[in-house]
C-alpha cells in the first residue's frame, strides 16, 4: 500500500517544481534566515514572500493561457509582443483623455483578444504550423505596439488603472489576487464541466476527437483567443505596475518563461496533457529562483544558465523513463 502511494506520489507532474521549489527555498533561508519573513506596513504586507508572488502574478496569467494552447498541441510566441500591444493601447487611450476605466479595460483586453483570434484562425482554419503562425506576431506585434504609442514610452497617470498593479486589497497586492481568482475560475471551468476534457482530446488526438464530433478547430480557435485575452491582462497589469507603456520592453521573453512554467509544471509539449497547479508551481519555481540568484552573487549575464539547468532537471525527473527508473530503486513487495 505504501508503495503504490509513493509511486503514485512520484507520477504527479507536480511534485519536482514543488521538490525545486523547496530547495530553493532552503537555499535561501541558509543564505538569508528571515528570507521568508513577512512584515506589515502601513497595513500592507511586505518580504519576499509577497514579492514573489506579486512579481509572479503577471507570469502566472500568462502561463495560464499558455498551458491551454500546449495541452491542443500548439505553441503561442507572440504572447510578449501582445502584451507591448495591450499595453500600449491602454497608453493611448489614457493620453488621449479616454479615463472611463472600463473603456480602457475592454480595448485593451479587445486588442489581445483580435491577437488571439488571429493566431487561432491561422493555426485551426489555415493549417499554418502553430509556431510559425505565432512567430509572426511575435515578430510584427512589437511594430505594432511602436506604432500605437507613436515611438514613445507613454506614461500613465490614472489611479484606477494603477490598482491593477499596485493596489492592494486586505493588504494583499491586487494583482496576486486577481491571478488567484484567475487560478480558481480556470480550475473550476475545465474541471467542473466538461471543456477540460475536449481540450485534452484535442491535444491528444485531433482527428479521433473530430470524428467523435468534436469542433477541433473551434476548440483550438478558443484556446489562441484565451490565450490573446490572458496576455492582454497581463500587459495591462504590467503597464499599471511601472506606470507607463513601453512598447519596447513590456513583455520582454516573456513567451520563454511562460512556456518554461507550463512545461516544468508537467504539461506535455505534444498536448493532450495539462494541470494548472502544475503551472502554477512551476511559476512559483521560476519566479523564486531570480532572487535566489541576485542572493548568491550570480552576475546577470549568466543566470540563465543555472536557470537552464533547473528547468532542464526537472523536465528530465518528469520524463517517463526517469520516473520508471525512480519506480524501479523502489523496494519490491514479495509474492508469497
Amino acid at each position: 500500500m505504501i508503495d503504490s502511494r509513493l509511486q503514485r506520489f512520484l507520477r504527479s507532474p507536480v511534485v519536482w517544481p514543488l521538490a525545486g521549489l523547496a530547495l530553493l527555498l532552503v537555499v535561501n533561508l541558509i543564505h538569508n534566515p528571515d528570507f521568508l519573513k513577512i512584515g506589515v506596513l502601513e497595513g500592507h504586507l511586505f518580504g519576499a514572500p509577497v514579492d514573489i508572488f506579486n512579481q509572479g502574478a503577471r507570469t502566472f496569467v500568462v502561463a495560464l493561457g499558455m498551458t491551454l494552447v500546449i495541452a491542443t498541441g500548439g505553441v503561442d510566441l507572440s504572447v510578449g509582443s501582445v502584451m507591448a500591444v495591450a499595453g500600449a493601447t491602454a497608453g493611448l487611450c489614457i493620453t488621449s483623455g479616454h479615463t472611463s476605466l472600463p473603456l480602457v479595460l475592454a480595448a485593451t483586453l479587445g486588442a489581445g483578444a483580435l491577437a488571439g483570434l488571429l493566431n487561432g484562425i491561422l493555426v485551426a482554419y489555415a493549417g499554418v504550423q502553430p509556431i510559425v503562425a505565432t512567430l509572426i506576431l511575435m515578430v510584427s506585434g512589437r511594430g505594432i505596439a511602436q506604432f500605437v504609442a507613436h515611438g514613445d514610452v507613454l506614461l500613465i497617470k490614472h489611479p484606477g488603472f494603477e490598482y491593477l498593479g499596485k493596489g492592494f486589497l486586505l493588504g494583499l497586492p491586487f494583482a496576486a489576487i486577481l491571478a488567484g481568482l484567475l487560478y480558481l475560475v480556470a480550475q473550476a471551468a475545465l474541471r467542473r464541466t466538461a471543456a477540460g476534457l475536449f481540450i485534452e482530446a484535442v491535444g491528444d488526438n485531433p482527428v479521433a476527437s473530430r470524428f467523435a464530433g468534436l469542433a477541433t478547430a473551434r476548440m483550438k480557435c478558443l484556446a489562441y483567443l484565451l490565450c490573446g485575452l490572458c496576455a492582454a491582462l497581463a500587459g495591462a497589469m504590467d503597464a499599471a505596475n511601472i506606470g507607463a507603456a513601453d512598447p519596447y520592453r513590456s513583455g520582454e521573453n516573456m513567451e520563454l518563461d511562460a512556456i518554461f512554467a507550463v512545461v516544468v509544471g508537467g504539461t506535455a509539449l505534444n498536448g493532450g496533457r495539462f494541470t494548472l497547479a502544475g503551472t502554477f508551481a512551476g511559476v512559483l519555481l521560476l519566479q523564486t529562483l531570480s532572487p535566489t540568484l541576485v542572493f548568491l552573487g550570480v552576475p546577470p549575464p549568466v543566470a540563465s544558465v543555472p536557470k537552464a539547468i533547473l528547468i532542464l532537471v526537472v523536465c528530465v525527473l518528469q520524463s517517463d523513463r526517469a520516473g520508471r527508473w525512480l519506480r524501479g530503486l523502489l523496494p519490491k513487495k514479495e509474492v508469497a
